[in-house]
């Protein structure tokens, strides 16, 4: 009876379907001389694939490419005012926008206990408008900043440390610390405390800035830290900040206290030089101890007028900034916006949408009161908002599933050839987009490679341009960045106006530039964005970075393949690949990349040992569809804990990820023969990921090296 009921739900709704597609082709015949005239689809489909860089040296060892596009008005705009330091750049943009919203903070209102429907209690915001300073308030506030900090005896050219969440004061207190001439290290507020530590003694700073939040680890912190004899931190919009119980001599005082010693100073602007060191940017250590890299004003400057060249900014943009500022690519971004007079306001992980974990029921998140125009944003969000619709579009009916499944299709169909497909957007997918506010019109991805099918997700579902961009922090996140009217997916762009960038075989991988049908080899970045090396390692310097032809070079250690437009596409990174017993290379990032975007995958990392034929992965599996597998295997009544020790649970998951490899096209040997469930989520705070979550496979490997053995013993 039940065979028989289902057997006639799947025809009533292939039926429907089919009518539906029998309308859409009826539809399509009508609509399409409309479309053709008013579209113009060969426009889109030549912009697209234009070629954006050409080859300006090449032999049988190396490429070198250089972008085919003009600076635009922007990048000429600050060559004409001589805009050669980010102290510059404020003050320019206070005296252009004035008036106009800088910097916006939203308004915490109160703090409430919550009852969830399982009876727990949790703590969640009641929520305000957001408040602004103008950009002429934003400059003022910084230069009072600047010369507070001057009042407690900070000196020009020594470093300070900015260790806080990405927040307005954040900025205010880099550019504050940019008018006196003042380097500041930025330090991931999710770094572990010997990483932190490390940081803040390396580069011998006196003075550190934080918030309310991270000023309690300092009490631990600063015996490690003899030199620390000011700590500002920025205050909490509802609770009081305790600040008894540190070490003796140190003086702990409000963000706002400092900016109050500035107004009554004597002290005059320091403008920093171009070649000035204006941050000492903390990598976040994937291979062992965070790395500082050196980024002068001139550095910064550069890859801002490279983002200018190939982001369109219209007047009434508007961006919302939440991830790490300790980031290059955050703070370059946020950058560009302060340059082109976009107002930006903050927002956290926690408050970001009106489901976030933060968010008060009946009270809407960030994205919703902001209305945001642009964002930035990292694959592991992306990724996480791909799953999220997938889910939603899971959990509804059989003929909802359909529906959505074929109209997604149709739209790729049409978008590929060329065309816009306003109808279906209005009627479905604009539904989808109010989730970030409803006017999100371009998403700026970077810090890692974007897995083509999230690539074609986020866009489609969202009605936005989706481009993704690669650098480092050695080349202040300078190197390519996709043209917002490319249409394929998985590549990273061509490069910017202020760099070049360069194949070099790499024989032991069997990647070389005369390979077919693509050049390939190892990524090279050589122009004004790249760093002067890392603080106090010489020997590491020398060893990366090269002088040649009048520019500075960086080695990535990424491979890469330059298409025939001058595109490039990162294929692979020379610490990831493993040889495998029977002489086959496996890419592990490539690996995981695409087995990430299967639901189950929470986290993973794939390990392969050159002694054996085949790879084993441990797997951090997604909560939630860890519970759906378990009811349908009859372990419902198990916890967590116990699902992920279950035989029957890692067979289940390991046969998903077989079927999930498939469709990915990855070869037999690369998909993992055996697994392990790992009970903990990885966090910073465990050591196995690093602030910006890239795996720390040495760590990773040293923490669950008895389960690698057990794997492939069995």
């Amino acid at each position: 009876m039940e065979l028989l009921k289902t057997t006639m739900d799947s025809f009533w709704v292939q039926s429907a379907i089919g009518a539906i597609k029998a309308i859409a082709f009826m539809y399509d015949i009508i609509t399409l001389p409309v479309y053709l005239v008013f579209q113009k689809p060969w426009k889109r489909r030549q912009d697209s694939r234009r070629v954006k860089a050409k080859i300006i040296t090449n032999d049988d060892n190396e490429l070198t490419y250089r972008t085919t596009d003009p600076p635009r008005d922007v990048h000429v705009k600050m060559l004409q005012e001589n805009i050669d330091t980010l102290e510059k750049v404020f003050n320019y943009v206070a005296k252009t926008y004035t008036s106009k919203r800088c910097l916006g903070t939203r308004q915490i209102l109160s703090e409430e206990d919550e009852v969830q429907p399982n009876g727990r209690v949790f703590k969640k915001y009641n929520l305000g408008d957001y408040k602004w300073k103008t950009f002429t308030e934003a400059e003022r506030t910084a230069a009072n900043f600047g010369r507070g900090l001057r009042e407690l005896g900070q000196k020009p050219r020594e470093n300070i440390v900015i260790f806080a969440e990405t927040r307005a004061e954040w900025m205010i207190a880099a550019h504050g610390c940019f008018k006196q001439a003042m380097p500041i290290v930025t330090v991931y507020a999710t770094l572990g405390d010997d990483g932190v530590a490390h940081c803040i003694t390396e580069t011998e700073v006196t003075t550190v800035i934080t918030s309310h939040d991270l000023l309690p680890k300092f009490k631990t912190l600063l015996d490690k830290c003899p030199l620390v004899k000011n700590i500002i931190y920025i205050e909490d919009q509802l609770h009081k900040t305790e600040t008894t119980g540190f070490k003796a001599g140190v003086k702990i005082l409000p963000f706002n206290q400092v900016i109050k010693n500035g107004q009554d100073s004597k002290y005059e602007n320091v403008p920093p030089k171009g070649d000035d060191i204006a941050i000492i940017m903390y990598t976040s250590g994937s291979t062992g101890t965070p790395k500082g890299v050196l980024l002068s004003h001139k550095n910064c400057i550069a890859t801002m007028k490279g983002f200018c060249d190939m982001v369109p900014i219209y007047p009434d943009d508007v961006l919302i900034g939440f991830l790490p500022l300790a980031h290059v690519f955050e703070l370059v971004a946020e950058s560009v916006c302060l340059m082109t007079g976009v107002p930006i306001g903050y927002s956290t992980p926690l408050t970001l949408i009106d489901t976030s974990s933060k968010i008060k029921r009946g009270c809407s998140g960030d994205a919703t009161v902001l209305k945001p125009t642009c964002m930035t944003s990292v694959p592991l969000i992306l990724d996480r908002i791909s799953k999220g619709i997938n889910d939603k579009v899971n959990s509804g009916s059989a003929f909802r599933k359909s529906l959505f499944k074929f109209l997604y299709q149709y739209k790729v169909k049409w978008v590929q050839r060329g065309y816009k497909t306003p109808l279906i957007d209005k009627l479905v997918f604009k539904k989808v987009a109010k989730l970030m506010g409803g006017k999100v019109r371009i998403i700026m991805s970077g810090g890692a490679p974007l897995s083509a099918d999230t690539h074609e997700q986020i866009k489609t579902c969202l009605c936005l341009d989706l481009i993704q961009g690669y650098g480092l922090t050695e080349t202040t996140s300078g190197a390519t960045v996709m043209d917002y009217r490319d249409m394929t997916y998985g590549r990273t762009g061509g490069p910017l106006t202020v760099c070049d960038i360069r194949l070099v075989n790499w024989e032991e991988g069997n990647y070389r530039v005369t390979n077919k049908p693509y050049p390939q080899g190892e990524v090279l970045i050589g122009g004004e964005c790249v760093s002067q090396g890392y603080y106090k390692l010489p020997g590491k310097t020398n060893e990366d970075f090269f002088e040649e032809g009048g520019r500075r070079w960086f080695k990535t250690g990424d491979i890469g393949e330059v298409q025939a437009d001058g595109v490039l596409k990162i294929i692979d990174r020379k610490k990831d690949l493993v040889k495998l017993q029977a002489g086959e290379y496996v890419s592990l990032g490539k690996v995981e990349s695409e087995l990430k975007t299967c639901g189950i995958i929470e986290n993973i990392c794939v390990y392969g040992d050159p002694t054996k034929q085949y790879t084993v992965a441990l797997v951090v599996p997604n909560q939630k569809h860890l519970e759906e597998l378990a009811e349908k295997h009859g372990l419902a009544d198990k916890t967590y804990e116990e699902l992920c020790s279950s035989p029957v649970i890692e067979k289940a998951i390991l046969k998903e990820i077989a079927e999930h490899a498939r469709k990915c096209k990855l070869q037999k040997y690369e998909v993992p023969a055996a697994i392990t469930l790992c009970k903990e989520v990885w966090s910073p705070d465990m050591g196995l990921v690093t602030a910006a979550f890239k795996l720390k496979r040495k760590d990773i490997q040293d923490k669950y090296q008895h389960d690698i053995n057990r794997m492939y013993a069995s």
